[in-house]
């Protein structure tokens, strides 16, 4: 075993433990418990970081709304809009339904263009916002606050883009 550990390579290769003599063997095992010391101090920190950026503890809010936006925004189009939008349809213009291919082909395709409607009101459909003017076009119904239709124009979005399912598990 002497002869070997002569030879270049060795020293350094997987079975230098086999080679080495006493002394060595004691440097080399206090060197890789320093290192299995060091690895250890590691590993809380990097679990930690691992834990905080893992999109498992962070779920993107912007993304999926909120239960508690979906109720809300389902509570307030149960009050002001199922009148005329009972589960997407549209009993007064059947053309400008909320499904998604009426939006689309009427060029209402994002939360604000339905904010807009919502507010001012277009054809037939009555303004619902607190300032909404001409008078003539906008509800003589209760009116609804920015932060109200801004969640229900969320709610019917996000309702036309699942082909707007039963809300009889949607409760006021």
């Amino acid at each position: 075993m002497q002869i070997l550990s002569v030879i270049s390579g060795y020293r350094n290769g997987p079975y230098n433990s086999l080679l080495s003599t006493g002394n060595e063997k004691q440097v080399i095992v206090k060197q890789r418990h320093k290192e299995m010391k060091f690895v250890k101090s590691l590993a809380p920190p990097l679990m930690a970081a691992l834990i905080a950026l893992s999109p498992i503890c962070n779920a993107p809010e912007s993304a999926a709304q909120t239960t508690a936006d979906i109720q809300k925004g389902a509570t307030l189009f149960n009050r002001s809009c199922i009148g005329c939008h009972d589960g997407g349809g549209n009993i007064i213009q059947p053309g400008a339904t909320l499904f998604l291919k009426d939006l689309q082909r009427n060029g209402v395709e994002t939360e604000e263009e339905i904010y807009r409607i919502t507010y001012f009101g277009k054809g037939r459909m009555p303004g619902f916002g607190e300032n909404c003017s001409p008078r003539g076009q906008c509800t003589f119904g209760p009116r609804l606050q920015d932060q109200e239709i801004k969640m229900l124009a969320e709610f019917v979005k996000s309702q036309a883009d699942l082909g707007w399912p039963t809300m009889e598990n949607i409760q006021d």
